[in-house]
């Protein structure tokens, strides 16, 4: 990423990247200007006109909707003039400070008008975004303050990598990104490869509505996901690994960046560990969170998925193999290395091994980042979460994000598991629960959400590009009353395609989630096509 690096660089020093910006930073990367032309127009961090004094920006997406987002965006609005301009933005990660917005780059909590109002007078006075002390969790191999134990075991022992892979598969451990591949597998696939180097990347670009829980993950947990990703190394035979952030993440990425030096002071990374660990700052968009559009980045082009296989195992980073797992998943490794399978599988229910972090958001009274025993139910998760907000009943929930089918009050008691999610008709996805209380209008949250995957469509494919925005504004005129509601009609035909032809799972469940509440609405054909396999 030197090419995206130098543009951010170049972005943070003048706050904007002018004709003359782009053509130093093509002169100092030696590369042709329309190289940085393609990057500066495809990424959305990036701004080639100078920002206003004060810019507010409110998060558009499901959680903040159902947290009064519309009416949020509109008194913000009576506040534009002279030098103020308010923008709507995609999910920034602040699911459970909703309605979350930004000013001039900083997170922001935007329920309080009057505080809202100070701000923009004065941006100054922004209080910095500040991370609660580390709690304590479930799961915590080192309760007791101890770090990377199991790695200072591991790393000198001949037979470490094989262990280490039998103790993987034994435990169950699938990941925790959303498509729940088995953990061992895939680094077992990568091990047999043959060609050097290797690399081995955290995928914490979390970017769909409704999930923060890898934020969590990363800020109170920071060694735990190193200690992770170095027993990945060890195991796969990689010598480099990259945690792959999102740029609304700064105060975790200070977290991280402290524990790597932590680490590297410790002699557990830097060049005589054998392995080493750097930070990369994503330049903005949800499309990023698909592991080969990651790796496009991470090559400095845009982030378009890759048609596949090859699957980044067998061709990853720079055509060589590469393991890619999400920061939830390295996470867990320490633990089952350390303590071993049994260990890990009995902080699990039943057959449900171990145990999950899930973001909680919508209408609960204590949204908030929760670790329960995989299998736990929903109902019960949503009582951690204090119940349902205001007393209200519970209408409908997504149990794996925005991207996952909702469910009505009546399943409350699936299992937040990934088989018994399949057979309701739904997903684990990413961890992340969505409550809908009643009085909600279903249909303008099926809108909200599908408008997110259109406007996050990287556009390389015509089924995603046209589909998605065909299907928005298909619901959005009905909404209007301009269609009949009959019109919709043609959604279950209109996912099916996008499924079979999509080239990743953006496109692959664009429309699902909106045909799901339209069966809730009673409408018995709108049956979402089932997910393919990489996105289950």
């Amino acid at each position: 990423m030197r090419l995206i690096g130098l543009l951010t660089a170049a972005q943070h020093e003048h706050g904007h990247l002018s004709k003359d910006t782009l053509r130093g930073v093509a002169r100092a990367a030696n590369v042709p200007l329309h190289k940085v032309q393609q990057l500066v127009s495809f990424y959305p961090h990036f701004r080639t006109t100078p920002p206003p004094r004060v810019e507010p920006a409110v998060c558009r997406d499901v959680s903040c909707h159902l947290a009064g987002a519309d009416a949020c965006s509109r008194r913000l609005r009576s506040l534009a003039g002279p030098g103020v301009e308010v923008r709507e933005v995609s999910c920034i990660g602040r699911c459970d400070h909703a309605p979350a917005g930004l000013l001039n780059g900083t997170p922001v909590e935007l329920a309080d008008e009057g505080r809202v109002r100070e701000w923009v007078a004065d941006p100054a006075t922004v209080p910095d975004w500040v991370l609660p002390p580390p709690a304590k969790w479930l799961g915590d191999p080192y309760p007791d303050g101890g770090k990377y134990a199991a790695i200072r075991r591991e790393r000198g022992r001949l037979d470490a990598g094989a262990d280490i892979l039998a103790a993987l598969k034994a435990s169950g451990l699938r990941g925790m990104g959303g498509a729940g591949f088995p953990t061992g597998l895939k680094w077992d696939a990568v091990r047999q490869q043959d060609r050097n180097p290797k690399y081995v990347i955290c995928n914490a670009d979390e970017s769909e509505p409704g999930t923060f829980k890898d934020a969590k993950v990363l800020a109170d947990l920071p060694h735990l996901v190193l200690e992770g990703m170095m027993l990945a190394g060890l195991t796969v035979g990689a010598d480099t690994g990259i945690v792959f952030l999102r740029h609304e993440y700064e105060p975790e990425r200070a977290r991280v960046q402290a524990a790597i030096e932590e680490a590297r002071g410790a002699g557990l990374l830097g060049a005589g560990a054998g392995f080493d660990i750097t930070v990369a700052v994503s330049p903005g968009g949800y499309i990023l969170g698909e592991e080969t559009a990651l790796l496009e980045c991470l090559e400095d082009k845009r982030g378009e998925p890759r048609n596949k296989p090859p699957f980044p195992g067998v061709s990853g980073l720079y055509g060589l193999p590469t393991l890619i797992n999400n920061v939830e998943t390295f996470a867990n490794v320490p633990g089952i290395v350390f303590h071993g399978a049994g260990w890990w599988q009995g902080l699990g229910t039943d057959d449900c091994p171990g145990p999950k972090f899930f973001a909680v958001s919508g209408h609960v009274n204590n949204p908030g980042v929760y670790q329960v025993p995989l299998g736990t139910t929903v109902r019960e998760l949503i009582a951690r979460a204090g119940g349902v907000k205001d007393g209200r009943k519970l209408l409908a929930f997504a149990p794996g994000g925005a991207s996952s089918n909702f469910l009505p009050a009546d399943r409350a008691d699936v299992r937040l598991d990934f088989n018994a999610l399949a057979k309701a008709g739904s997903m684990l996805g990413s961890g992340a629960v969505v409550v809908v209380a009643e009085g909600t209008d279903l249909l303008a949250v099926a809108a909200n959400v599908t408008r997110f995957f259109r406007n996050e469509s990287c556009g390389k494919c015509v089924p995603c590009r046209v589909g998605s925005e065909k299907a928005v504004d298909l619901l959005d005129a009905v909404a209007a009353g301009a269609a009949p509601r009959s019109s919709l009609d043609v959604l279950p035909d209109l996912a099916e395609a996008m499924t079979l032809t999509s080239i990743c799972g953006l496109g692959q469940v664009a429309v699902n989630p909106a045909l799901s509440v339209l069966k809730l609405l009673g409408d018995p054909d709108a049956e979402p096509p089932p997910l393919p396999e990489t996105v289950r």
